[in-house]
């Protein structure tokens, strides 16, 4: 049951964000994993976010075998001036949080509407997350892909959920990612690096 698994490991990650330790690049990275299977329930829409979201999060993953925390991984690509460069850390740190984003305006999206049809939720979520990074080429091919979304019911099946329980754990996915993804945002604007690039 992937939404439970999730559920849980956002909400020990946001009693972190609410405590004065920082968060450790392991625990953040498991939390992070654990997300990659939606995108590829999301079908073709979102392959590119998927593979792209699954090789920073694997990224960060091995990075914890040498990294304690996020400041630490930040500061050190900071001192090698390689923020910016593909492949650092944390510029996979930024993409992986865009990819969070995504999930909590999509699952904002998906508890507000009705009916069956994921597409305007999934629309919105692209558009306010991913679209402004992205060239007009990826939106194309992404509003495309969004005609291939599976159905509401089929997504909570390939999830193993029914409709209460789900809500209730993706709302308690945007409840809990909503301070992790702040914590964040002020880690880059903190060390001055900025958050749109």
């Amino acid at each position: 049951k992937p939404l439970r698994k999730i559920s849980t490991a956002f909400k020990e990650l946001a009693v972190i964000v609410n405590s004065p330790s920082p968060v450790p690049v392991a625990q953040f990275s498991h939390a992070c994993s654990l997300v990659s299977p939606l995108f590829g329930c999301l079908g073709i829409a979102f392959k590119f976010a998927e593979m792209d979201y699954v090789a920073k999060v694997d990224d960060l993953v091995r990075a914890s075998s040498s990294i304690s925390t996020l400041v630490v991984m930040m500061d050190k690509d900071i001192e090698a001036n390689c923020v910016r460069k593909p492949g650092s850390h944390t510029r996979n740190l930024l993409r992986v949080k865009r990819g969070l984003d995504m999930v909590k305006v999509l699952f904002e999206q998906i508890i507000a509407s009705e009916g069956n049809s994921l597409k305007d939720p999934a629309t919105k979520s692209y558009a306010q997350v991913f679209a402004p990074h992205h060239g007009w080429a990826i939106r194309k091919a992404v509003s495309l892909g969004m005609y291939a979304l599976p159905t509401r019911a089929h997504l909570l099946n390939m999830l193993k959920e029914d409709e209460a329980a789900a809500k209730i754990h993706m709302q308690s996915y945007v409840n809990s990612s909503a301070p992790l993804i702040t914590y964040l945002d002020n880690l880059f604007l903190s060390k001055q690096l900025g958050i749109d690039w």
